[in-house]
């Protein structure tokens, strides 16, 4: 099984450089980060997982910069995005960082994609509505696989217009890097069965995650395509354990990212005290 690393990637925290170094030395195949443009001070909208809002929300670096970073400081370990909120990016420049990142990297990029959880947050950066999403984000992804593969592209939707236009570098990894769709709930899985080159869902999300990954299977069957050929990188925030990797792992998941705290001194002790677990189970 492959195991990531997904650290809060908060400026209070270590260098995400640092990071990268001490995961790919520990063992970890992945470095995972995740985005947050801004946070809204409204805080109208609740956490999907209630209480108060963590304050490395607030403060999370930008992904790109972070992760180009760690790819100069490291040879061999994936740099992921975990996710990518790519409604809150203007399409040419997007399909140009993502590339390049993936470019300096050697092609070591996998590009976590997702809509986000906050209304406002979206709404300070985008006109998409709320309820249409996820219809946005299909022709975001459908637009950068263009133009990261051709020489000249455009596209004409309903949120996504531009047009023919040279836009380079080309990723390293042609026809571009994987797509991974972050999601959840039953709109998001018809999305990844639709497009998506893998699923990384957190498991805290799901009562039973048995039955979550049956779903996802179902869904996959129904888009007309394999569900063994979309891999699934789950994100493990639930104390993990053997027990859990051995049953995430018999459940068809081909990767465990296991979620850390922030603050360097509660980093240092969790790499500590997971690093049998990532011994014993990492590829």
């Amino acid at each position: 099984m492959k195991i990531g690393l997904a650290p809060t990637n908060s400026d209070y925290g270590p260098a995400t450089a640092d990071m990268a170094v001490e995961a790919e030395q520990r063992g970890y195949d992945s470095l995972w980060v995740g985005e947050h443009s801004n946070i809204p001070a409204s805080r109208e909208t609740v956490h999907p997982d209630g209480g108060e809002l963590p304050e490395f929300y607030w403060r999370m670096r930008d992904p790109f910069v972070s992760l180009a970073a760690a790819a100069a400081a490291t040879s061999k370990i994936k740099l992921a995005m975990g996710v990518c909120l790519v409604l809150e990016h203007e399409i040419l420049d997007l399909a140009k960082s993502v590339a390049t990142l993936d470019e300096v990297s050697d092609g070591r990029l996998l590009f976590g994609v997702g809509v986000g959880w906050n209304r406002e947050e979206l709404a300070n950066v985008s006109d998409v509505p709320w309820p249409l999403r996820y219809n946005a984000m299909r022709e975001t992804v459908a637009a950068l696989r263009l133009l990261w593969a051709e020489h000249e592209a455009a596209y004409s939707g309903e949120f996504v217009n531009f047009a023919p236009a040279w836009v380079y570098p080309k990723p390293a990894q042609q026809p571009g890097p994987p797509v991974l769709v972050g999601c959840r709930g039953r709109i998001g899985m018809r999305h990844v069965a639709e497009y998506a080159d893998g699923w990384c869902p957190l498991d805290v999300g799901f009562r039973d995650i048995r039955v979550g990954i049956e779903r996802f299977r179902t869904a996959v069957e129904e888009a007309g395509r394999d569900p063994d050929a979309i891999p699934i990188s789950m994100y493990c925030y639930a104390n993990p354990d053997a027990e859990k990797l051995e049953l995430y792992g018999s459940l068809g998941a081909e990767r465990v990212v296991l979620g850390a705290p922030d603050g360097a001194d509660r980093l240092a002790r969790f790499l500590d005290r997971y690093q049998p677990l990532v011994d014993a189970f990492a590829d």
